[in-house]
């Protein structure tokens, strides 16, 4: 699945965090965005056994996973590229539309399903569901597959500090209405990603989040 190789590329691009460094290191980046284009494709290819809308689709695995560079707006600090990245496996656009993904870093790997950079759009449609269906997402947090596959429930990378301005802090989704994106993770050790059968334990992982993908869908 992700080849040793990979691994150390992000490692040494993590102390790395330069563009010289990056442009010495073509030939280790480019075998790293293969790695990237191949899983994207395995995912896809098995699709079928966690979610039928995601076999059907069309899949690009060049844009099914996120790239190195940073836009400046993106930022965190001084790096301009990205020393991890996200594996995707969606029925629509993974900026758009929720979805399964695996997240490759060394030393914190993880898979779900999530929708980590929706437009302002989106983001607001997936709030209005939050208030309008409370029950249909109180009953994904309350499934036992889910529940086990995912102890924390809801996550986010980014959260806000208030609700956001046409929304009430004493709405129940008001904790979900506070995240920028959110989604559902399970954390994987490195050391399980090197190995291809581990295609079959993101298959369950898929599969328990299923609902929560077909609930924003």
């Amino acid at each position: 699945m992700v080849e040793p190789e990979t691994f150390a590329f992000l490692a040494d691009l993590r102390m790395n965090n330069r563009k010289a460094w990056m442009d010495e290191h073509r030939e280790e980046r480019d075998d790293a965005l293969r790695n990237f284009a191949g899983i994207a494709m395995t995912l896809h290819d098995y699709a079928d056994r966690f979610d039928p809308f995601v076999a059907e689709a069309g899949i690009k695995p060049k844009r099914s996973y996120t790239k190195f560079f940073q836009e400046p707006r993106e930022r965190i600090g001084r790096a301009l590229y990205r020393s991890e990245v996200d594996v995707f496996a969606n029925a629509g656009d993974p900026e758009e539309s929720f979805g399964y993904y695996l997240h490759i870093e060394p030393g914190n790997c993880y898979a779900g399903a999530a929708l980590f950079k929706p437009s302002k759009a989106t983001l607001a449609r997936m709030r209005t569901h939050l208030i309008d269906d409370p029950s249909g997402l109180t009953a994904i947090l309350n499934d036992p597959e889910f529940k086990k596959t995912f102890p924390d429930g809801i996550v986010t990378r980014k959260a806000l500090g208030t609700v956001p301005e046409g929304f009430s802090s004493s709405d129940p989704a008001a904790p979900y209405l506070k995240m920028a994106d959110l989604g559902c993770r399970k954390d994987l050790p490195d050391a399980l990603l090197l190995d291809d059968e581990v295609i079959d334990l993101l298959i369950e992982i898929f599969r328990a989040a299923r609902p929560l993908v077909h609930y924003f869908d």
